[in-house]
């Protein structure tokens, strides 16, 4: 029986509800999902960068009312720290949180020049110059855990926080076919194989809901 809601929006265009319901998984947590309409204004928006929202993705849980994903992230933590969603070494779990923290609040070139649309993909896709430097730096943070860390995922043998904030990304280098270094198209290949993206993406590819802004071929 689900003990907890986590309000969401569309699965195919909302990196943040991917997000949320990742952070969920990994910690174990049992959730109802509720959806918000495509035609709630205020949705719309969030998915169309005109503005941030607060109704997704939204964790109630026992009384508790959780927006943000690193909120959520730090929620679940507390709850259930035997989940591992940070490294349990104290170095390499401020490194996860510095990267986690970096995604999560930049990289604004990068979200408006390539929105998360899991429907599609682009075998060719002109990349507006100014998301270049957000794409390099998403590399070398990339790089920099890997090595560090031996991989596959960010911070070694186990997803953590940082995957569930980079996943989506790795799905829209995928989308728009972005050439990568070996090393980062290995990592988006990782992150495209998790179980639960693609639980994800199949519950994705079924929403009969669309967002023409977000569908226009280039």
């Amino acid at each position: 029986m689900a003990i907890a809601e986590l309000t969401l929006s569309s699965k195919n265009y909302s990196s943040w509800s991917l997000r949320g319901w990742l952070l969920c998984r990994l910690a174990g947590l049992e959730v109802v999902e509720r959806m918000i309409a495509l035609d709630d204004p205020e949705n719309r928006a969030e998915l169309l960068l005109l503005s941030p929202s607060v109704l997704v993705p939204r964790l109630t849980h026992e009384g508790a009312s959780v927006w943000d994903t690193l909120a959520i992230a730090e929620y679940l933590h507390e709850l259930y720290p035997q989940a591992g969603l940070y490294p349990a070494d104290r170095i390499a779990r401020a490194h996860c949180r510095s990267v986690s923290g970096e995604i999560h609040s930049g990289f604004s070139n990068l979200r408006s020049a390539l929105p998360m649309n899991l429907k599609v993909r682009h075998e060719k896709f002109p990349i507006f110059p100014g998301a270049r430097p957000d794409i390099e730096r998403i590399e070398t943070i990339w790089a920099e855990c890997l090595d560090r860390y031996g991989g596959p995922w960010l911070f070694g043998q186990k997803p953590t926080v940082a995957d569930t904030m980079f996943a989506p990304v790795a799905e829209r280098f995928l989308t728009y076919a972005v050439t990568l270094s070996p090393a980062s198209a290995a990592y988006c290949r990782t992150i495209n194989g998790w179980h639960l993206i693609r639980e994800w993406i199949d519950d994705a590819r079924r929403e009969p809901d669309e967002v023409e802004e977000l569908d226009y071929e280039f």
